[in-house]
């Protein structure tokens, strides 16, 4: 008899990274919760995509930056599916700020996105991969947090909280079969709104020793290694795919 399908949620997955990921994973095999805040149409065609790859998935929508939608998004991937054996958090907003200018509000809400978000999902979802005895964690970080940028000290601060919640908990849960890591990815193409965000990619290019800006497609190729039987030896790491970038 065959094993049930391992289930895997993925925030912000409506497009780029987080669309890549989730379609990487439903092709190795899982069952897929796409997220996202706003665009249901963008995650509803992630759904059917993935369904067309021969597993189940369903939509859950929400702000993972409030700590009352990150329980709705989790009870739904709960409910359809029993657990979330892959936890994904992806999801993250990266504003620019001079911090003297900076208010609190926009201070707490990155922070609430890129890293409390990470915790609120990890402790809804890892009682059940404790409970199976297998899990995994994949959290975000990026060049923000690596070496932080002008004008992003709140994203950096958010990143580097990621990374130390990642280390913790691959130490505690290692233990019960729950691996933690985090990706840090360098500049990515996609579809980015933020002509400025587009643009300052862009210009990452000549940084990049291998001469060129990476594509989601290669993010998703880390996330489905670490999520998968494979990648069970890797644990609490900050993984970079950056082509090289060191700025």
């Amino acid at each position: 008899m065959a094993e049930p399908r391992r289930t895997a949620l993925i925030t912000g997955s409506g497009k780029n990274i987080g669309q890549a990921c989730a379609l990487a994973l439903a092709a190795d095999g899982f069952n897929v919760v796409v997220n996202g805040s706003s665009d249901e149409d963008a995650c509803q065609a992630v759904v059917d995509a993935a369904r067309d790859l021969g597993v189940d998935a369903e939509v859950a929508m929400g702000d993972v930056g409030k700590e009352a939608d990150c329980r709705e998004i989790a009870k739904t991937a709960i409910h359809h599916f029993g657990a979330v054996d892959v936890l994904l958090n992806n999801a993250a907003i990266r504003p620019s700020s001079p911090f003297l200018e900076m208010s609190d509000d926009e201070w707490h809400r990155v922070m609430d996105t890129n890293f409390q978000a990470a915790f609120w999902l990890a402790r809804a979802c890892l009682p059940g991969m404790v409970d199976k005895g297998w899990g995994r964690i994949i959290n975000f970080a990026g060049m923000n947090a690596i070496h932080g940028y002008n004008g992003r000290a709140h994203v950096s601060a958010s990143k580097h909280a990621a990374w130390g919640l990642t280390k913790a908990l691959a130490k505690e849960f290692g233990p019960k079969g729950v691996t933690v890591n985090i990706i840090s990815p360098g500049p990515i193409g996609g579809d980015h709104k933020d002509p400025a965000m587009a643009q300052h990619i862009a210009e990452l290019a000549s940084r990049v020793p291998i001469g060129r800006i990476g594509v989601p497609d290669e993010v998703a190729a880390m996330a489905a290694l670490l999520a998968s039987d494979k990648g069970a030896f890797i644990n609490g790491q900050i993984l970079q795919v950056n082509g090289g970038a060191e700025t």
